[in-house]
C-alpha cells in the first residue's frame, strides 16, 4: 500500500510536466546521478538512482567557471532532501531519490505558495522554520546573486553585461532589502533595520511573504531552469522570466557603464507597464553627449516613454519612469503610470497618489515659467526636478511628494548633478523618424535667434548622431 500512495504521489507531480519537459527532467536526473553498472542491472537500479550533494556540486565544478554559486547548490540540495517520501524512514536523507528530484521540481516551478513553502524554510535553514530575519536575508541576497550570476553565465542578459553596468553587489543588498521590506508580522506590522533581523517568522508569515513577493518564485525558477539547465528552452510558464530583463540597446562598445546595476534593472523593469518591458535603448548619456539642457531635450523629444536615472555628487542614485514621450511645453504631461524611484542607497519605487496630475514637466526658453525637467510636487518644489542650468537640481518632499509620495531623493534637497541618463522604453513610437532628431534650437527658432544676437555659435552642430543605433546588438 505504501508503493502505491508514494506512487500516485509521484505519478500527480509527474503528470504536471509535458512529455518532453519529462523527459527533459529524466535526463537531469540521470546525468546527475550518473549512470552505473551494465545494462542489464541499469533496469534493476534504475529506480534506485540517487543524487548526492557531491553530484550537484560536480555538475557545478565540471565547468571552469560554475553556473551556480556554491551556497545556492547547498540551498537546492537542502530543499530536495527536505520532501518526506510516503513509507521511508523519516527525517532528511542524504541522497536524494528520483521521486523528491521531480515533487522538488514540480513544487518550486508549478506549485503554489503552500507547495513551495516548505521546500523554501528548508532552502532558507536546514531545520526549517521559525526562520530569523537574517537568515531570510542570506537566502534571499544568494537568491538574487544566483540570478544575475546564472543570467551572466547563460548569456541571457541581453546586451547587458557586469562591464557595461554599474557593480551589482551593493544591487544585490538593495533589492534583498527592498524585498524584505514586505516581511509582516501576522499583526501586520513591518519590523526594520536590527529588529527585522533579529525577529522570528514561521511558516505562515513566510508563505505570505512568497504569495505577495512574486520575484521569489520567479528568481526560484531562473535559478533552476538556467542553473541546473532544465526546462530552460521550453515555452511553457517561462512568461514570467521572459521579460525579466530587458533588451540593451544603444550602450555596446561606447566605453561607459551604465547607472543601474542588473538588480535595480531588473527590479525597475518590473513596474514598467507589461507592453513596455521588452527592450530599454540608451537615448542620453551625459557622459556621452555632453552636460547640455539643449542636448538632453534634443535626444529625448518625442521618443516615447522613457526612464530618466541621475546620480548626484554624493553618490545617490534616483529618477523616473515618464510614460509619455518628453514634449517641451509649459504644462504638466504624463499619466498615473509614471512613478519615481532610487536606486541607491535603497531602491524603492514610488507611485502616483492621486492627489494630483503633476506627473511629468518639461520646458525651455520660457520667461514666466520654470525651466528644466520635472516629475511630481508642483513648480519649484518638485520630487524630481533638473534645471535648464545644467548641473544643479532638487528633490523636494517634506515628508513626502504629493504626486507620488516619495522621500527626498538626492542627498541634498538642493543637489548637483553629476551624471545622467535616459533611456527609452518599449519600442520607438512611429514619429519618432523624424520628428525626434530635431535639437531643441530646430524646435524653437526665437532660442536660435537669441544665441545667434549673443554672439554664441550653435555648440550642438555636428555633435548629432543617429539614434537609431545598434539595432542588433544582442
Amino acid at each position: 500500500k505504501m508503493g502505491n500512495a508514494e506512487s500516485n504521489a509521484y505519478q500527480n507531480h509527474l503528470s504536471r510536466f509535458l512529455p518532453e519537459e519529462q523527459s527533459d527532467i529524466d535526463g537531469l536526473f540521470n546525468t546527475l546521478a550518473g549512470s552505473s553498472g551494465s545494462a542489464g542491472a541499469k533496469n534493476a537500479k534504475a529506480a534506485k538512482k540517487t543524487v548526492t550533494l557531491a553530484a550537484l556540486q560536480a555538475r557545478q565544478s565540471a565547468h571552469t567557471r560554475e553556473p551556480l554559486p556554491e551556497p545556492m547548490a547547498v540551498r537546492l540540495y537542502n530543499g530536495m532532501r527536505s520532501i518526506d517520501l510516503p513509507g521511508k524512514s523519516s527525517g532528511p536523507s542524504e541522497q536524494i531519490a528520483k521521486e523528491q528530484f521531480v515533487i522538488f521540481m514540480s513544487n518550486l516551478l508549478k506549485g503554489n505558495a503552500d507547495e513551495k513553502i516548505g521546500i523554501i524554510m528548508r532552502m532558507i535553514a536546514k531545520t526549517g522554520g521559525p526562520l530569523k530575519g537574517k537568515q531570510i536575508q542570506e537566502f534571499t541576497e544568494d537568491l538574487i546573486t544566483s540570478v544575475v550570476h546564472v543570467l551572466s553565465y547563460r548569456k541571457e542578459l541581453k546586451g547587458w553585461s557586469l562591464e557595461n553596468t554599474r557593480d551589482s553587489s551593493s544591487g544585490v543588498k538593495a533589492l534583498a532589502s527592498e524585498l524584505l521590506s514586505e516581511l509582516k508580522l501576522p499583526d501586520g506590522t513591518k519590523p526594520v533595520g536590527s529588529q527585522l533581523l533579529e525577529t522570528n517568522f514561521d511558516r505562515s508569515v513566510i508563505e505570505d511573504w512568497v504569495y505577495r513577493v512574486p520575484q521569489i518564485s520567479v528568481f526560484l525558477s531562473v535559478v533552476i531552469r538556467q542553473g541546473l539547465h532544465v526546462l530552460h528552452s521550453l515555452p511553457d510558464q517561462t512568461n514570467d522570466i521572459l521579460n525579466l530583463v530587458p533588451h540593451c540597446k544603444g550602450i555596446k562598445g561606447r566605453g561607459v557603464a551604465s547607472l543601474f546595476d542588473i538588480p535595480a534593472i531588473i527590479y525597475i523593469n518590473s513596474h514598467l507597464p507589461a507592453e513596455l518591458q521588452h527592450k530599454w535603448q540608451l537615448l542620453f548619456s551625459s557622459r556621452l553627449h555632453g552636460e547640455s539642457f539643449s542636448q538632453l531635450c534634443a535626444h529625448i523629444v518625442n521618443k516615447g516613454p522613457c526612464i530618466v536615472i541621475l546620480r548626484d555628487l554624493d553618490g545617490f542614485l534616483f529618477g523616473g519612469f515618464a510614460s509619455h514621450s518628453w514634449e517641451v511645453k509649459p504644462q504638466f504631461q504624463g499619466d498615473n503610470r509614471c512613478f519615481l524611484f532610487s536606486v541607491f542607497p535603497t531602491l524603492a519605487v514610488y507611485t502616483y497618489t492621486g492627489y494630483n496630475d503633476h506627473y511629468m514637466y518639461l520646458n525651455h526658453g520660457q520667461q514666466t515659467m520654470p525651466n528644466g525637467l520635472g516629475m511630481g510636487g508642483q513648480h519649484r518644489y518638485f520630487g524630481l526636478w533638473i534645471d535648464s542650468d545644467y548641473g544643479k537640481g532638487h528633490s523636494k518632499a517634506k515628508p513626502r511628494c504629493t504626486t507620488y509620495n516619495s522621500p527626498q531623493l538626492s542627498a541634498k534637497e538642493d543637489f548637483t548633478l553629476d551624471a545622467m541618463e535616459v533611456w527609452a522604453v518599449g519600442d520607438a513610437p512611429e514619429s519618432a523618424g523624424k520628428k525626434g532628431k530635431k535639437s531643441i534650437l530646430d524646435v524653437d527658432p526665437q532660442a536660435q535667434a537669441l544665441l545667434e544676437m549673443a554672439g554664441k555659435s550653435r555648440q550642438s552642430e555636428g555633435l548629432r548622431e543617429p539614434i537609431e543605433e545598434d539595432e542588433d546588438d544582442d
